[in-house]
């Protein structure tokens, strides 16, 4: 698939997992496309994500989970509406939604998956950036530095 920042103009096309987590795989790209605006994390560091309303017929659960994510790493993580707080929700414009998902991508190293409201947050793994992580990486940390306003996180199918 690929990742793109839209405004930017920048993408990465990144590998599925599926032998590592096939029901997280299959559940996003049976929902591919999706994004929304992209937002930087404040905890976990090096992290770009979006959120979209919940997709799965069946939520995959838990599987290839990791709280340490790595360069590259694609994860995929459902919130319960009661999970996140109320004026993060309000700010994100989900706040009428009962739950959503979270797809992240982690661009660089030393990240940590802690919420200082609900402790450790584990993330299923479900791809890894294998063309253009660099230039990928740069474009978020430029999402950091300047900001996210305007700017969307869009994941869509690569048939090859």
């Amino acid at each position: 698939m690929t990742i793109t920042l839209e405004k930017r103009g920048v993408s990465c096309v990144a590998e599925l997992l599926d032998e590592d987590a096939p029901r997280t795989c299959e559940a996003v790209w049976n929902a591919l496309p999706q994004g929304e605006a992209v937002q930087h994390a404040k905890y976990a560091r090096n992290e770009v994500y979006t959120m979209v309303p919940r997709f799965a017929e069946t939520e995959p659960g838990q599987e290839n989970p990791t709280i340490t994510p790595i360069p590259g790493d694609i994860v995929y993580f459902c919130f319960d509406g009661g999970m996140l707080d109320r004026s993060f929700k309000e700010d994100k414009n989900i706040d009428h939604l009962p739950g959503v998902i979270d797809l992240a991508l982690f661009y660089g190293r030393n990240n940590l998956l802690i919420n200082g409201d609900v402790g450790w947050v584990p993330g299923n793994v479900f791809a890894t950036v294998v063309e253009n992580l660099p230039a990928m990486a740069e474009a978020c940390n430029d999402v950091w530095r300047s900001g996210s306003v305007g700017e969307r996180l869009l994941y869509e199918r690569l048939d090859r």
